[in-house]
């Protein structure tokens, strides 16, 4: 049976799917618990008979699939699901050989991406494939009068823009695409920073800070520290 999962990060109505196919267990869940923060449903695929199959029950908006692959492998998946869909298609691959990545394209898919990659490159490319294909999902996101413009990586509060950093523009991102949860440190660190990220032990204090200064939060009402979780977005 193929391994599928769902998750329901933001209404029905604007969300999102993405099938991940990949054997690797690591990588597979790093890609669910990423796309899932990012709003994504999520279904999961693990070889190229169960990918082909879930792709047809699912109907996802975009596969994110990796080129090796048991049963068979990712340009056979390609091929099999243009025969009957023209689905967005990110190809991950361990090689790096042109040659490599022209028979991944020329099978059908519409990105290229080699391991190890960043998953904020990832996110961005399958914007970037959505948009082209005339899908510009939760490209703006807004909450009590915050709106976040992720083309144009505009901040206003209340109609008045706001200047933030790249890294605070990430942070507040982050925080909008989950609303009223309570996200911790490691959980923020890791979506923001990255999991190699070997810097100063309070920064996610300190970019917490900027934001609430920034947003006139002070004293805190739309960002609230959690005692021994983390942070919470709520209004």
């Amino acid at each position: 049976m193929p391994e599928t999962i769902r998750d329901s990060a933001l209404d029905k109505t604007r969300q999102p799917s993405v099938l991940i196919v990949d054997d690797e267990p690591q990588v597979r869940d790093l890609l669910q618990m990423g796309f899932s923060y990012e709003g994504f449903q999520v279904f999961l695929a693990t070889n190229g008979p169960d990918a082909t199959q879930v792709a047809q029950e699912q109907q996802p908006d975009v596969v994110i699939l990796d080129l090796m692959l048991p049963g068979y492998d990712g340009l056979e998946v390609t091929r099999r699901l243009r025969r009957s869909r023209d689905l967005p298609i990110i190809m991950l691959t361990a090689r790096d050989e042109i040659d490599d990545r022209v028979t991944g394209l020329d099978a059908g898919a519409d990105d290229y991406l080699t391991k190890p990659f960043a998953f904020r490159e990832l996110m961005a490319r399958t914007r970037a494939v959505l948009r082209r294909r005339g899908n510009n999902i939760a490209d703006i996101l807004t909450f009590q009068g915050i709106t976040l413009n992720r083309g144009t990586h505009q901040v206003t509060f209340h109609d008045q823009p706001i200047d933030f950093t790249p890294r605070e523009f990430d942070l507040l991102e982050f925080f909008l695409m989950n609303p009223r949860q309570a996200l911790s440190r490691d959980m923020i660190m890791s979506r923001v920073w990255g999991y190699d990220y070997m810097g100063d032990d309070n920064i996610v204090e300190v970019y917490i800070r900027h934001l609430r200064e920034k947003l006139h939060d002070t004293p805190p009402r739309l960002l609230q520290t959690v005692r021994g979780v983390g942070y919470t977005l709520r209004g």
